[in-house]
């Protein structure tokens, strides 16, 4: 069994467990852990994982912020000197601001509180925001459950964001390709 496909494993396994209601933001998000490597192969699975989301008897939005960066950048003012000179390009926290409110825009629906939001594209982000902050921006919007796709790395309670920043330690549950995950 190749990673996708364990991770696809546990995490209909975790999806089958009965949902805590009386519970933090922080602890309903669940961070889908893989290598950056495996990106591509991710996304070709993502519908497996709505698949087994709607098997499971949950909703299902996905909210792709591969575009964050591009829309961003189209928009900005001074894109032209930004793209003459990037170093002088200043994003400060305009796009976790802009992810956040994508995020944020998929838990207002009437069944937020029995769906899952799946967040992919953070790759596309890379060295322009810290995933963190994120999480730490949406944490108390989440209603149902908010699933990280996650290009990094998972180890002893810290997450690294394309196995390059400095780790962070979050409260979220890891989904990982470890065959012991969650015993059936």
């Amino acid at each position: 069994m190749n990673n996708i496909d364990r991770l696809l494993s546990n995490y209909t396994r975790l999806m089958r467990l009965p949902w805590a209601a009386n519970i933090a933001g922080k602890q309903r998000v669940w961070f889908v852990v893989y290598p950056p490597s495996d990106e591509r192969r991710l996304r070709a699975r993502m519908a497996d994982f709505e698949t087994h989301t709607l098997e499971a008897k949950h909703g299902w939005t996905a909210v792709d912020l591969t575009s964050v960066l591009p829309d961003w950048l189209a928009a900005h003012e001074s894109r032209e000197d930004g793209f003459a000179n990037p170093e002088y390009l200043e994003v400060n926290d305009d796009l976790e601001v802009i992810a956040t409110e994508r995020i944020a825009a998929a838990f207002e629906g009437d069944n937020a509180a029995d769906s899952v939001v799946a967040v992919i594209g953070l790759a596309s982000l890379f060295d322009m925001i810290r995933v963190s902050a994120v999480i730490d921006r949406i944490e108390d919007k989440v209603r149902g459950r908010l699933l990280v796709f996650f290009p990094g790395e998972y180890r002893e309670n810290i997450y690294r964001f394309m196995d390059a920043r400095d780790g962070f330690n979050y409260m979220a549950i890891p989904i990982t390709s470890t065959e012991s995950f969650i015993n059936p």
